[in-house]
């Protein structure tokens, strides 16, 4: 059996093409654009290897896409279906709660220290609203919230009374 090597065989009327062509310049999205650009080649009479090359698809989902579009011969098909995704790690952990356990100090809840780590802070809220959350999703949360982490800066909290003796200076003179 022959494949369908001209447009009209394949399903492609004149008003597909300029519907293509009109659609091209508008796509936003990378991956709409190549596909949309692989299917006008083929309806341009372009053959799927040489449209599958030129677009960096695979010759199949070049078959796929044309399929898919002649069936219904409209550019929405083309376009990447809303997909539900991974569901959300730890819902309980908000960004109000992220930020008031912030606002403690670790020292006071127990901890030997006085500042707060992401490992550190990611331990306290799991344990605390009784969910999984790593260092890495916290981390995402707290640059989604507008938080950076930085390493602590150390102040002591008096000054040192021999600070120019050690430094070398003479004190008195």
């Amino acid at each position: 059996m022959r494949k369908p090597a001209t447009p009209v065989e394949r399903g492609f009327t004149a008003t597909d093409q300029r519907r293509l062509a009109r659609a091209l310049p508008e796509a936003r999205e990378a991956r709409l654009y190549r596909r949309l650009q692989a299917v006008l080649l083929v309806a341009e009479g372009r053959s799927v290897a040489e449209a599958a090359h030129v677009t960096g698809l695979s010759r199949r989902a070049v078959y796929h896409l044309v399929k898919s579009y002649t069936a219904h011969h409209q550019v929405a098909t083309l376009c990447d279906r809303p997909r539900a995704g991974r569901p959300a790690v730890a819902q309980a952990i908000t960004p109000a709660r992220t930020l008031r356990e912030l606002d403690r100090s670790p020292l006071a809840l127990g901890y030997r220290t006085n500042v707060w780590t992401v490992e550190l802070l990611a331990a306290r809220l799991a344990e605390r609203y009784r969910c999984a959350l790593s260092p890495r999703t916290l981390r995402r949360r707290m640059r989604q919230i507008g938080l950076r982490c930085k390493r602590p800066r150390y102040v002591y909290s008096e000054k040192e009374p021999h600070l120019a003796q050690k430094k070398g200076r003479l004190s008195g003179s």
